[in-house]
């Protein structure tokens, strides 16, 4: 069985896909990024991931990722929505899970060998976080193999290959399981790696690969 040609990416987002997986797996070797990413996908709801990015960078910049306030960080935290509610996310974050300890408690709670039971980790313990939300950051991190980032663009792909017939108006939590076991069929029958087609599906709407 051949594969949709939807499916099929151009040979440069091709290697730049391949340059994107092999960036997320060298994440994993330092304990500051793993924690960028962490804070990254608190930003990224209802934002683009680039409004994020920036954010991430003016945080560095001044020395607020990884110490400050909520209110310090709140003007840098401007490119994206609901900016206050995150900058209080954020200093939560640097609170429970300070860079340093970050990488062990993530190895305690399912890493390297289980995203899933981290991922339900991540759902509990980081406020922000969806499965959407503990889905990217751990494909951030290197470990995007089992598990599916299901934001519009992604669903909208698959109603496309016809993995499901229209784009839920709502995700429960048991919708976007069934959609992530679809997502993982069809990727075997297609012998298509699972992070791979996020990252394909991902260019085909934006017409770029960006984390």
């Amino acid at each position: 069985m051949s594969k949709p040609k939807i499916c099929t990416p151009k040979p440069l987002i091709k290697l730049n896909i391949t340059k994107a997986l092999e960036g997320y797996a060298r994440v994993w070797e330092s304990e500051e990024r793993i924690f960028e990413e962490m804070c990254f996908c608190i930003l990224t709801p209802q934002s683009s991931a680039r409004q994020a990015d920036k954010v991430i960078k003016q945080l560095k910049e001044h020395n607020l990722l990884e110490r400050g306030t909520a209110k310090e960080k709140e003007s840098y935290c401007k490119n994206v929505r609901f900016f206050r509610t995150k900058a209080k996310r954020l200093e939560e974050v640097q609170q429970k899970f300070p860079k340093n300890k970050l990488k062990k408690i993530l190895i305690e709670n399912g890493l390297p060998n289980n995203p899933v039971k981290t991922r339900e980790f991540l759902l509990r313990e980081v406020n922000g976080y969806g499965l959407k939300e503990a889905s990217h950051f751990l494909r951030n991190i290197g470990f995007g193999s089992e598990i599916a980032i299901l934001d519009r663009h992604i669903l909208k792909n698959l109603v496309k290959c016809g993995v499901i017939n229209e784009v839920p108006k709502t995700l429960s939590k048991k919708n976007y399981l069934e959609i992530e076991e679809k997502m993982r069929v069809f990727c075997k029958l297609n012998k298509i790696p699972f992070d791979e087609l996020d990252l394909i599906f991902w260019s085909n709407e934006t017409g770029e690969v960006f984390k």
